[in-house]
């Protein structure tokens, strides 16, 4: 049996994402014809139904379930293997470092000052990014490392060491009857009517129920705590964005944080081994 072709993983991944071929073939650009064709000569050759079709749409059969799968991960390396050669063209000795913008400013700083004086050492470019966005950028090829957090980035698919692990503090205004206070528990900041906590979004894009404010970036959130609409829990090492109008307080219950640098286990790059091994010793 021949191998599988991008072409034809993306034309099927497409109609499993949208369920209708019509809005697929308007999303490739193509005719509707042809890509009905394409998904039934697939079918053919893997000799397996992959798509229900009736009068009330499309629907996806066990086999389809897994071939939208695999079909993305395949898809995702092809892209990075494109991303990582392009750049390794244009750059030379070079490592991007991907890090979500506000944090770990201590150990970014330690890191890179660290490596920097490591013999035939890479030109670090740091790639500041939002939240969760750091596991994407490893998997599309664009960053060749990140420093990553748990509980709350998903690291499954990568290399992985970890580095540091926290407490969290909650961020409140300063004038607020909040700030003079030298510890705080989750119960005590989860319902507090005049000062609910930033919703942060999820991985798909959605945020989570509650009064508090959507936030989307450290500016936004750091101008609505100073107003005194909002306050945040963030790791401990995150303070160092604090604004003077800000107060952070130990919150003894909430989740340690653990900052991990993780990178594509295929990776042969000497000048990321010994940027994983400087960031180990720290």
């Amino acid at each position: 049996m021949d191998l599988l072709e991008t072409r034809e993983l993306r034309y099927f991944v497409t109609v499993a994402e949208e369920l209708h071929f019509g809005r697929a073939a308007e999303r490739l650009g193509m005719a509707q014809p042809p890509l009905s064709r394409a998904i039934q000569q697939l079918e053919r050759r893997l000799g397996v139904t992959l798509l229900t079709r009736n009068r009330r749409g499309v629907t996806l059969t066990d086999a389809g379930e897994v071939l939208l799968n695999e079909g993305r991960a395949t898809l995702d390396a092809a892209e990075a293997a494109a991303n990582r050669t392009r750049r390794a063209a244009a750059t030379g000795n070079r490592l991007v470092l991907a890090v979500k913008s506000g944090a770990d400013h201590e150990l970014l700083r330690k890191l890179l000052d660290v490596y920097a004086a490591e013999p035939d050492a890479a030109d670090v470019e740091v790639l500041l990014c939002g939240i969760g966005e750091q596991p994407k950028l490893l998997r599309d090829g664009r960053a060749d490392a990140a420093l990553v957090h748990l509980p709350f980035d998903p690291i499954a698919g990568f290399d992985s060491e970890e580095l540091l692990t926290e407490e969290q503090v909650a961020v409140v205004p300063a004038d607020h009857p909040l700030a003079a206070r030298s510890s705080l528990t989750m119960a005590e900041i989860s319902n507090v009517p005049d000062l609910p906590l930033a919703r942060w979004p999820r991985l798909d894009g959605t945020y989570p129920p509650g009064p508090g404010p959507k936030v989307r970036d450290q500016s936004q959130l750091a101008q609505l705590i100073a107003l005194g609409h909002t306050m945040v829990v963030i790791p401990f090492s995150s303070r160092a964005w604090l604004w003077p109008d800000h107060t952070a307080v130990p919150v003894t219950d909430a989740p340690l944080v653990t900052t991990l640098i993780a990178w594509p286990p295929h990776s042969r790059s000497l000048a990321l081994a010994g940027l994983i091994r400087t960031a180990t010793r720290l």
